[in-house]
């Protein structure tokens, strides 16, 4: 026993002086070709999309001039940002973009959880599908057709709405010449738009849960609310926080096409519905100064990146096994 032991104590002496060997860069590439190749698609979208034009920053500290090009145009410094700061409307502009976007946020991704598990629930494979599909049909319906079908269910003197209100005896409603209406109208119209698509990544997540924890749980006697209480909405909650934290990189930036195919140049509803994007399109539309409008997007970009940053500080502090890194 004592040779053994003494030859365990030299053994294991020697294995922790001895250094751990690791591979090398392209010992990993060899070792994981698979699962590059299959990257590599997403790799090459982000070097084209998101890398390579980051230079184009350069414009927004310019005066462009179409013949000389972007490094040839005359630096001006911060005379493009004075555009947005000096108008007077840089707080109602941010507000109205930020909470819109906040509200898509949160109703899209409750109700998206909600109906990914009720459609999880659903044991007849055919109705399953069916459900998905006709959920999922509106997101491919363009910005133009939904401002098209909302402007013929509210309009005052022939959309469906006040037809209906006039069969049944009732006033007519003018939504277009009122504000209070429209943040509700807009926040139902974007979840109408989104949920189908925003509910398949919580469904595959759900898929992706060990279906032997939830057949345990039904042989120890927990109903489908228990299931869904003590186990699949935890397993959500990483993927909750990991969707949330990209969205936040956004907050600052609206959705143009859904607020000016609805809205359109009604000054009335601009105080509640005007967001940075449709702002910077009216005043800028004339003249196409890509400067000024460069320098508003760098301006958002700026602060989603700082909110991110935030956010990501908070849940590595809270959670750290959910933060992006």
């Amino acid at each position: 026993m004592k040779t053994v032991s003494k030859f365990q104590t030299n053994e294991t002496s020697v294995s922790l002086n001895k250094p751990l060997r690791r591979n090398g860069f392209f010992q990993n590439l060899v070792r994981y070709r698979t699962l590059l190749l299959m990257c590599l698609p997403a790799i090459v979208f982000f070097i084209a999309f998101s890398y390579a034009p980051m230079p184009g920053i350069y414009v927004a500290f310019v005066k462009y001039n179409y013949s000389k090009g972007i490094f040839g145009s005359k630096f001006v410094g911060w005379d493009n940002f004075k555009f947005l700061f000096t108008s007077g409307k840089l707080w109602m502009l941010t507000r109205n973009t930020v909470l819109y976007n906040f509200a898509f946020i949160l109703t899209e991704n409750f109700v998206a959880i909600f109906m990914a598990i009720l459609i999880n629930e659903i044991r007849n494979h055919w109705f399953k599908k069916i459900s998905q599909t006709v959920m999922f049909l509106p997101y491919f319906i363009s910005a133009v057709l939904v401002g098209l079908l909302v402007y013929n269910i509210f309009n005052y003197d022939y959309g469906f709405l006040n037809s209906l209100l006039t069969k049944m005896g009732l006033e007519k409603w003018a939504p277009y010449s009122e504000t209070k209406c429209w943040p509700w109208l807009i926040v139902l119209i974007n979840l109408w738009q989104k949920t189908g698509y925003n509910s398949i990544v919580y469904f595959a997540a759900i898929m992706g849960i060990d279906s032997s924890i939830c057949e345990a749980a039904e042989i120890d006697g927990a109903n489908g609310f228990q299931r869904i209480r003590y186990i699949i909405l935890p397993s959500l909650k990483p993927t909750v926080v990991i969707l949330l934290l990209f969205a936040m990189g956004g907050i600052v930036k609206g959705n143009f096409g859904l607020f000016y195919n609805i809205v359109g140049k009604n000054s009335l509803l601009y105080p509640v519905t005007d967001i940075i994007e449709t702002y910077v399109y009216r005043a800028t539309m004339n003249d196409f100064n890509f400067s000024t409008a460069s320098a508003v997007g760098l301006y958002q970009s700026v602060v989603g990146f700082v909110l991110v940053m935030v956010c990501n500080f908070v849940v590595k502090h809270i959670e750290p096994d959910y933060s992006l890194f």
